[in-house]
């Protein structure tokens, strides 16, 4: 077989190549077999990514074992729970960039044949699925999977419960040496962060699209089928390198219209919003906003985990996981059954025998927790390209709101008014200048919408913003509004007491003014100075595209 990577070992010209190869332990017998890039994210500063060598490790073992000869190199990674709430959280999206720029050039410079993408957590999955369907050589990918809940007073809990905890001690529900306790346990090992986070709805959704095995989004990092499956997928990659099969093989329109049904059964993180269409763009394949309604208004919702339920990962590995979800989905032909998938087999055969464990935790298709997905665009006079909403993990009494507005220019100051107890039942927060450009790099705010929550208003107040949230987020928080303030979208006019309609069900998100008054207001509107004008974020708030096309910055 030709191997790509012969274009640095074959011929007397590449004698010098050789030598070099050589020196890193490589025979003369390796020239002749594939070199496998085994692209790892470990650090030593991200929960879920402290025990990746283990896994890629497990990978490599997987790899020799059939004849390939893998190669290890590193990309980079940001921990979303630690950059939260402080200028650190500007840089969180926009290294999803720099994670498929960076494999992009090792991968392209070393001739690699293929890969084993071993990811966990918010920007590093769909910044490796970008890689992938870039390069478009054979690839697999193996996560590190999710993070087990904690457990405090005889109850499951995770991150989220103690970023809302912030919010009940400045309530009063709550000492000091409470939260103290809860810290200690809500994080009690390696793993991705345990609820339905944006980590483990993208480590989900590998599979749907078919760039992972069975068990990739749901397997708990400290469970030993995390390294059986790590093993597989070394082998399996060395089976997709002999039939060829590549990424864009996979990542087909159907492989995104499965992905984006699983994601509306499952009510995964609206993060995904942004990344799947980065993702199929890469891929050549058309995605926008009106295809996540369609399907969302046609896929009910049978997973709640948390934050919009009280299960966790580990919960839903146990009732069968993504493919359990698929299954069960399949029964009203609402998958497409026919894609070619990392196994060398169709979604097809890779459901046969597959069933749900525990209805507890997936709800059959009969019995849904609601007719409609997990996540829904609303579009308006206040958000005309679009702004989502994790429509699952908001109380029925917000579905449907009307409130006057409480306007803030950055996160800094909304939590400021709302630990200072300045926002009252009815009100609309709305946060702007934080999407791609104003922010630059669309912050997620989960600690507003915790602090909302932990206060006990989640039911009374909504928060609006053209930044984005954390798939930890609940209650009636709408983000991504585009076009954002700093691009002039409407939100940047809007007054405080202006009056805001909400209705989700409708899918409308409004600001009570006639066309005339937003004009007007628009005439007399300037951006600001952008707010870091040096390094990497200032020239990526000069490139960066609207939030409705996925923050991509090519």
């Amino acid at each position: 077989m030709e191997l790509r990577s012969d274009v640095i070992k074959k011929g007397v010209t590449k004698a010098p190549h050789r030598s070099l190869l050589r020196a890193l332990g490589l025979s003369k017998k390796d020239f002749e077999r594939p070199l496998i890039g085994i692209v790892n994210s470990a650090n030593e500063i991200i929960p879920g990514h402290m025990h990746l060598n283990k896994i890629a490790l497990a990978a490599k073992e997987g790899v020799v074992s059939l004849g390939g000869v893998p190669l290890e190199f590193f990309t980079i990674g940001i921990c979303d729970g630690i950059a939260m709430n402080h200028p650190g959280m500007k840089y969180s999206l926009a290294s999803r960039e720099i994670i498929a720029d960076s494999i992009e050039l090792v991968v392209q410079a070393h001739a690699f044949d293929a890969l084993v993408m071993i990811s966990n957590c918010d920007k590093i999955v769909p910044g490796m699925l970008m890689a992938a369907a870039r390069l478009n050589i054979p690839t697999i990918f193996v996560s590190g999977g999710p993070m087990l809940a904690g457990k405090f007073k005889d109850k499951e809990v995770d991150l989220s419960t103690v970023f809302e905890a912030v919010g009940k001690v400045e309530s009063g529900e709550m000492s000091v040496e409470e939260l103290e306790e809860l810290e200690s346990v809500a994080c009690p090992g390696p793993g991705s962060c345990a609820g339905m986070f944006t980590a483990n709805s993208m480590n989900c959704l590998t599979e749907a699209i078919g760039m992972g095995l069975s068990g990739n989004g749901t397997i708990p990092a400290v469970y030993p089928e995390r390294i059986e499956l790590a093993k597989e997928a070394g082998k399996l990659i060395m089976h997709l390198l002999e039939k060829d099969i590549k990424p864009l093989d996979i990542m087909t329109e159907d492989a995104f219209r499965n992905a984006l049904t699983v994601d509306m059964a499952m009510g995964g993180s609206s993060n995904t919003i942004l990344h799947l269409p980065a993702i199929a763009r890469e891929a050549k394949v058309s995605l926008n906003l009106d295809l996540v309604n369609e399907i969302s208004d046609t896929t009910p919702n049978i997973c709640k985990v948390s934050p919009s339920g009280t299960a966790h990962m580990e919960d839903l590995h146990k009732a069968g996981g993504v493919y359990a979800i698929m299954g069960e989905l399949a029964k009203k032909d609402l998958i497409k059954l026919d894609n070619l998938t990392v196994t060398g087999k169709t979604v097809r055969d890779n459901l046969t025998g597959v069933v749900v464990k525990n209805t507890d935790v997936i709800r059959l298709i009969e019995n849904p927790y609601s007719s409609t997905g997990g996540l829904a665009v609303l579009k308006g006079n206040l958000a005309p390209d679009g702004a989502i909403v994790k429509q699952s993990a908001v109380a029925k009494e917000m579905l449907k709101h009307e409130g006057p507005a409480r306007v803030f220019n950055s996160e800094e100051e909304a939590i400021e008014a709302i630990l200072g107890k300045r926002i009252n039942k009815g009100d609309v927060i709305v946060i702007r200048y934080e999407g791609p450009k104003g922010g630059p790099g669309m912050r997620e705010m989960l600690t507003p919408t915790s602090a909302i929550a932990g206060i006990g208003l989640d039911k009374d107040v909504a928060l609006i913003t053209d930044g984005r949230f954390s798939g930890a987020t609940r209650g009636a928080s709408i983000g991504h509004i585009s076009p954002e303030a700093q691009e002039g979208g409407p939100i940047a006019i809007v007054k405080e007491g202006d009056i805001i309609e909400i209705d989700i069900p409708a899918r409308k998100l409004s600001v009570k003014l006639s066309g005339e008054e937003i004009e007007s207001r628009l005439k007399e509107w300037s951006p600001p100075p952008l707010k870091i004008k040096e390094g990497y974020m200032s020239l990526y708030a000069k490139i960066v595209s609207s939030a409705a096309e996925g923050a991509v910055i090519y």
